[in-house]
């Protein structure tokens, strides 16, 4: 079985051999090196790292001016914090003047686990989709992650991206996988309906496509690992082929991956869109996988949604 990795940990790591090819990228955190795994890169390139203390705001803007010095930086901290927190600087200072600031932002979902809810970030994809100028993405394992990282550093403008803290097993092929930014990834060919996730959920999905398959129902996965700008032509093609979507993210359902959906087909090609996520409630504390179960965003919710929007097809 392959090696489970969280996104953050790969994100250290890519960060870290980032600096080491690139001596324009420095790195801000908010007291958090330990946990964002941005002390990879401290450890290599001391000069270009800066512990910012409790001050994400502050943190945001001392990016955005940075940046308008030719470099590139990457900021990090907790999603509750890097969005939540910040969200008026992010807004005002990084992308408003459409800088070329970096928001790697871990501990992102459900799974912070017992952390609980003050630490859940649900809401973080909505808050940052909402923003003008701003590339919202959320890699699925450690190798699209490294990918992402480096996509980022070469595009120049403001860029989210969505870490967590729990192990993902590794999906992607690293001889082969090609990341490329607004562009979706079909994983699985299906002609009965099509599963859309993000993140964690990508292997969810894929678990999903396996139960499904036992019992001749054949579903299309896709990995939408961009959120804005979103793949509006792969969602658009699927819900012509299929008739019906299930979306699958570790997220309120309200402003995220659910949401873009619907915003894609309601307009070009109309179909039920059935959103698996985090119903408009407050998360708890609790170990990750009990946590998933809890919420609804595990393989078997996914299979029952599919087999509910397959009695909704025209």
């Amino acid at each position: 079985m392959a090696k489970k990795i969280a996104t953050r940990e790969a994100y250290g790591k890519a960060l870290a051999e980032l600096g080491n090819k690139n001596d324009k990228v420095v790195v801000l955190d908010a007291d958090l090196s330990k946990s964002t795994k941005t002390a990879d890169f401290k450890k290599e390139h001391a000069d270009r790292f800066f512990n910012m203390g409790i001050a994400e705001g502050n943190m945001m803007g001392v990016a955005a001016g940075l940046s308008t010095c030719g470099k590139i930086p990457f900021v990090s901290t907790f999603a509750m914090f890097a969005a939540g927190r910040a969200f008026e600087q992010i807004r005002n200072s990084i992308c408003y003047p459409k800088l070329n600031v970096k928001v790697c932002a871990t501990h992102a979902g459900l799974t912070v686990g017992e952390d609980g809810a003050s630490h859940q970030a649900i809401e973080d994809l909505s808050l940052m989709r909402s923003i003008p100028n701003m590339v919202v993405i959320n890699p699925s394992d450690a190798i699209e992650t490294e990918a992402a990282i480096n996509a980022i550093a070469e595009y120049v403008g403001p860029c989210y991206v969505r870490l967590g803290r729990a192990g993902v097993t590794t999906m992607n092929d690293n001889a082969d996988y090609k990341f490329e930014i607004g562009k979706g990834v079909k994983l699985r060919e299906g002609k009965d309906a099509t599963i859309i996730a993000t993140g964690l959920m990508v292997e969810a999905a894929l678990e999903a496509h396996k139960m499904l398959a036992e019992e001749g129902i054949n579903v299309n996965v896709i990995n939408i690992h961009t959120l804005k700008p979103i793949d509006s032509k792969i969602i658009e093609d699927a819900a012509k082929e299929t008739g019906v979507i299930v979306t699958a993210e570790e997220h309120s359902i309200i402003g995220g991956l659910g949401s873009a959906v619907c915003e894609v087909v309601s307009e070009t090609c109309p179909v039920p869109v059935l959103r698996i996520g985090v119903k408009d409630t407050f998360g708890e504390s609790g170990k990750p996988d009990q946590l998933l179960k809890a919420y609804g965003l595990t393989a078997e919710d996914i299979v029952k949604t599919v087999k509910k929007g397959l009695g909704l097809k025209k």
